[in-house]
């Protein structure tokens, strides 16, 4: 459910591309920076440096110039490799952050509506109650009116029996 922010942003292709070369680089890159290259690195060169030392073999004596030249050239494809993973990585990083701000804003829209209903539906429950209140106030005074009538016609009916009775025992 919270892809469905970032799936306007699958378009978005990095600034180098996503041919095999530019993964490939980054991937390369972020190799570098694993505890796997850098042991790896440290052996070969500890191997380079006492190979040459005990006499193994000649091939780049003391001050392994040659050693220095892997190193410079390790290093000047380090650099542009690394710097590529980053642009790519703030790539990726900007089009999340954009994707996340449209879902807060998307949140906070829902929020709104939300509230404006809950207000809405609180103005017509009051109403309710006070058209509730009305007849329930309109009910009793017609009960009460319909009271006094039926006393009313209770009172007029006995009266009319009884002056009626009182005419009969006359007669």
């Amino acid at each position: 459910m919270f892809f469905r922010f970032h799936l306007p942003h699958a378009h978005l292709h990095s600034v180098f591309g996503d041919d095999w070369f530019a993964l490939k680089a980054e991937k390369f890159a972020r190799f570098f920076g694993t505890p796997v290259f850098l042991i790896g690195q440290t052996v070969i060169v500890a191997g380079w440096i006492l190979a040459n030392v005990i006499g193994w073999t000649q091939f780049d004596i003391y001050p392994f110039i040659l050693l220095n030249l892997a190193f410079s050239l390790q290093a000047a494809y380090a650099a542009p490799l690394i710097l590529l993973a980053q642009t790519r990585q703030a790539d990726r990083d900007k089009a999340h952050a954009e994707a996340d701000a449209q879902h807060r804003e998307d949140i906070a829209h829902a929020s709104d509506q939300r509230q404006a209903l809950a207000a809405q539906q609180t103005t017509m429950l009051l109403e309710l109650v006070r058209q509730n209140t009305a007849l329930t106030e309109t009910i009793k005074a017609l009960t009460e009116r319909v009271e006094a009538l039926t006393v009313e016609v209770h009172r007029h009916v006995t009266g009319a029996a009884e002056s009626s009775g009182a005419i009969d025992g006359r007669a």
